[in-house]
């Protein structure tokens, strides 16, 4: 372990650590650094509030905690007065609404990391995307909703898209308003018609397959409930922005009747974000952000969108700093996000990842790269680091045995089908020397036991055969 230093005790690592997150104003406490297998409780990781209009990603595999850091930092700026936007898409945030219960476990693991933690209660509000729900409903209109938001909800091409931006310009060019799915509907059947052929020469006609399909895929929204969301009134952004007694408000969208189209979930959220855009002026630098947004399951928002949908995602995220407005995305994997976003970010939160697969492998590799070097930590063993969990990896044959049994360490219990005092020899045979006679050597050089092998690396060798025998 790094020596210790006078200075609250902490290890010199630790120090060194926790001054890169050093910070004058308020700011949000994520924990403690963690070093050479110690907590070290007086050496903290934080994030300035002023510095959350720059944004931020948290990435990790699944069951890795994302869900509880995006609750730590909502509890956190909720008490800072900071509004919150956040969608509950597995219904587990809604707990934030009351004081959690204390625990021995709770108390132990605050004690640890030198937290003053205590169960409180925040300010919530539950929001749901129209449907029947006891929260309270959200609408949009289709004309501030927009053909390029639209279009990544129905899972639109290129050719769709442009289409679907041409209805739009001549139902606004006519005064016709877009409030819900059937206004659009009965739009476009009236360009489609005879009576609407003469209409069709000043917007550069639409093509009946493609208005086939937007249709068609208009109908598969309507009866996985979308037609509740769209319409009148529509939600006023400042709506958001509400603080309480102090606290900022929590609001928490929920799935409802859209839990099998969570795609037009994750595009309403980038609505909002433009919307307030669009209607907040300009702030400049604050001493804190005016609302956060956090997008979970950020991969939706992102797949297969078109390249007018990233342009606009990228200008709202560059230029919406400005405003006094942070976004925070939430996803497995770093790459989930362009990279043209991604540069964007100015502070992430990695949780584990998991490299099971030849493509894990090289995310994990990809995410390495992108963090500054430090010799306190090796970043590749760390960000798949299970700490508290024990393994068991089976393996057959002496080859599994002598390879696996060298890189393993005392979480893992290797089953194989060897006696642990096998003989093992090394594959690579010896060059026959100059003037040798007779057959050459079959075995290379003798290596450990399958049980020396374990002993050496601390881990634990069972074997099969012993188990059959007894």
């Amino acid at each position: 372990m790094a020596d210790k230093v006078a200075t609250g005790g902490a290890s010199a690592a630790a120090q060194e650590i926790a001054a890169g997150y050093e910070t004058t104003g308020a700011a949000l406490e994520l924990g403690t650094v963690f070093v050479d297998g110690q907590i070290e409780s007086s050496a903290r990781v934080r994030i300035s509030l002023a510095m959350l209009n720059r944004h931020g990603l948290v990435a990790g595999a699944t069951g890795t905690g994302k869900t509880k850091t995006l609750q730590n930092l909502a509890e956190q700026l909720s008490s800072a007065g900071v509004p919150v936007v956040m969608a509950d898409i597995k219904g587990d945030l809604s707990g934030l609404s009351r004081a959690g219960e204390s625990s021995d476990r709770t108390k132990a693991r605050a004690a640890e990391t030198g937290d003053d933690w205590a169960p409180t209660a925040f300010p919530v509000e539950f929001l749901s995307l129209g449907g029947d729900s006891a929260a309270i409903p959200i609408r949009a209109t289709l004309t501030q909703f927009g053909p390029i938001l639209l279009s990544k909800v129905l899972g639109l091409n290129d050719t769709q898209e442009s289409t679907l931006g041409l209805i739009f310009h001549w139902a606004d060019q006519q005064n016709l308003p877009l409030l819900d799915t059937k206004d659009l509907r009965s739009v476009i059947q009236h360009l489609t018609s005879d009576e609407g052929k003469a209409d069709l020469k000043g917007i550069g006609g639409v093509s009946p397959a493609t208005a086939g399909v937007i249709l068609r895929a208009m109908v598969n929204l309507e009866a996985q409930g979308g037609e509740k969301f769209f319409g009148e009134p529509e939600l006023d952004p400042a709506d958001l922005m509400k603080v309480v007694d102090g606290k900022g408000v929590i609001s928490l969208l929920e799935l409802s009747e859209q839990q099998t189209n969570p795609m037009l979930f994750s595009t309403f959220l980038m609505w909002l974000l433009a919307e307030l855009f669009e209607h907040l002026p300009e702030a400049g630098d604050l001493d804190k952000p005016k609302v956060v947004f956090f997008f979970d399951e950020a991969h939706l928002l992102f797949s297969d969108a078109s390249k007018a949908f990233l342009d606009r995602i990228e200008q709202t995220v560059k230029l919406i700093r400005s405003k006094g407005v942070g976004v925070f995305f939430c996803t497995q994997l770093p790459t989930d996000i362009p990279n043209d976003v991604l540069s964007q970010l100015g502070a992430r939160i990695q949780h584990a990842l998991r490299a099971f697969t030849p493509d894990d492998q090289k995310a994990l590799a990809r995410t390495v790269k992108t963090y500054p070097t430090t010799p306190n930590y090796k970043l590749a063993e760390v960000l798949t680091w299970f700490p508290s969990r024990r393994f068991t990896l089976v393996g057959d044959g002496a080859y599994a045995a002598k390879t696996l049994l060298q890189d393993l360490d005392a979480r893992v219990t290797f089953v194989g089908r060897l006696r642990g005092d096998a003989a093992l020899f090394d594959p690579r045979v010896p060059a026959a020397k100059k003037g040798q006679r007779g057959r050459k050597a079959q075995k290379g050089p003798r290596v450990p036991s399958p049980k020396a092998a374990s002993s050496k690396q601390r881990c634990i060798y069972f074997s099969c055969c012993t188990m059959l025998q007894k």
